[in-house]
């Protein structure tokens, strides 16, 4: 490994830690990479490597033209192949019975458990089915991760997070598909209603035929 290698991985855990300390979440810009570099008093070329190995691990994203902002993956453990296969029909019902086995649990864990900070990220995230799809783009924060969250369970969301970034192409395949954009946002407020009134078995069971739904509209 040589040491510019060494130095870039070395800056980008150092830029991990201002994510933390000074509590970035996704969608939050990172100062500049001239800023990033007279702090650590490094040069810029050094910065944009280990940013591009935090983006690697979808820890920040770049946005032409305005920045580097924290991405949904900022406290991610598991990592995804970045290599991901095509969208399909057949990866894309694959992704949705495999969702059908995780999600209904963890919407139920969700419903008992109630986390303060994953509920605002469910409420924040529950019009994100009202907006179609734009090509790759995906939101700062999916419904279902941040559902996954409210079970106050890291590991949680974070496999539900790997899931849906290591099949991000099939979920956008999904989308494309399930393009019923108000009946999509309809039974996600219902699945934040039986998460809010603490109703585990309505939560699962929302899940479900939501997911089920949504396997419907891929198969056709």
């Amino acid at each position: 490994m040589s040491a510019t290698e060494t130095l870039s991985e070395r800056l980008a855990d150092d830029i991990m830690g201002i994510i933390r300390s000074e509590g970035l979440t996704p969608g939050d810009q990172l100062a500049s990479s001239r800023d990033l570099a007279k702090r650590f008093e490094v040069t810029t070329p050094t910065v944009r490597e280990a940013l591009r190995r935090l983006e690697a691990t979808g820890a920040v994203e770049f946005r032409h033209g305005s920045g580097t902002y924290v991405a949904p993956g900022a406290d991610r453990r598991l990592l995804a192949n970045p290599h991901r296969p095509a969208g399909t029909r057949e990866g894309a019902l694959e992704l949705v019975e495999a969702r059908l086995v995780l999600e209904p649990p963890i919407a139920a864990a969700a419903a008992r458990t109630r986390d303060a900070s994953g509920l605002r990220m469910l409420e924040n995230s529950v019009s994100n089915a009202l907006h179609p799809p734009r090509g790759d783009l995906r939101p700062a924060v999916h419904f279902h991760v941040a559902l996954a969250a409210t079970s106050g369970n890291t590991l949680l969301r974070e496999t539900v997070e790997a899931l849906l970034h290591v099949r991000a192409r099939q979920q956008i395949e999904i989308r494309h598909r399930y393009d019923d954009r108000e009946r999509d946002h309809e039974e996600h407020v219902a699945l934040l209603a039986a998460v809010r009134d603490g109703d585990p078995d309505r939560a699962a069971e929302l899940t479900v035929a939501h997911l089920e739904s949504i396997r419907t509209a891929v198969r056709a």
